[in-house]
């Protein structure tokens, strides 16, 4: 069976009962995050695809990918304190959690957050956009770091001193918006020798690449990466909180 027992201290944490885990002093800037939404779903990309998983969505991204499809969460949220996320986290029952965003990195708080889960004894993953440093996120996570390719529009942004970085409990995910995106990442796999770091995974942009072209491609070349589809796409479409 895939889950895990969940933690006695995070069950009680739903209920209110236990003390707080948090070493923060209140008011300072890292015990609070800017959430956007907090939601359990299935895992709909990266080797958790399939997983009954909390997605914890921070508010705010530098960047403005042509295809986002989250672009309510730019400014959309309130402020919450980190011990209120953890509660709301612990009461959907799953071991299984994905910081997102927008681009939860962005918020320093986030990396507190990051810790406090794993201390907690959730199984974490983390999609960032890997524009920012990810060398202070806790080791126990697992960093899907998000490669931006030409075609969105945001391809000078990419951190490229974040790939020495990188070790097997990471992922690095590449959205193709077309055949010059995927010739693209294909060369950076291989400059970087990407897959020799961690899995690779290559996802069709949802309305410009048809899946079993990439199929296609991958086949021919022989690419030594995993080809992926948004699971919660083909679900439910572009509904929120899915």
């Amino acid at each position: 069976m895939l889950f895990t027992k969940i933690p006695a201290a995070v069950l009680s944490a739903a209920e209110g009962k236990r003390a707080s885990l948090s070493k923060e002093t209140p008011g300072r800037v890292d015990s609070t995050l800017r959430i956007n939404e907090i939601f359990l779903s299935l895992q709909g990309e990266t080797s958790r695809t399939g997983l009954p998983t909390v997605f914890v969505r921070l508010t705010g991204c530098p960047l403005r990918c042509g295809y986002c499809d989250t672009a309510y969460a730019f400014h959309e949220g309130g402020t919450r304190g980190i011990d209120e996320v953890m509660a709301d986290v612990a009461m959907h029952g799953t071991p299984f959690v994905c910081v997102t965003g927008g681009e939860p990195l962005a918020q320093r708080g986030c990396l507190t957050l990051l810790r406090r889960l794993a201390d907690a004894g959730y199984s974490v993953s983390l999609e960032t956009s890997g524009a920012l440093d990810i060398s202070e996120v806790d080791a126990r996570i697992s960093r899907i770091v998000d490669i931006k390719t030409p075609g969105s529009g945001e391809v000078d942004k990419n951190r490229w001193e974040n790939i020495p970085l990188l070790t097997a409990h990471d992922e690095v995910k590449f959205v193709l918006c077309g055949q010059a995106d995927y010739e693209w990442a294909a060369g950076v796999t291989r400059e970087y020798s990407l897959a020799e770091k961690c899995p690779v995974l290559f996802s069709p942009s949802h309305a410009d690449v048809r899946p079993a072209d990439l199929a296609a491609w991958i086949l021919r070349d022989k690419l030594p990466v995993r080809m992926q589809v948004q699971l919660h796409k083909i679900l439910w479409g572009e509904a929120r909180g899915r």
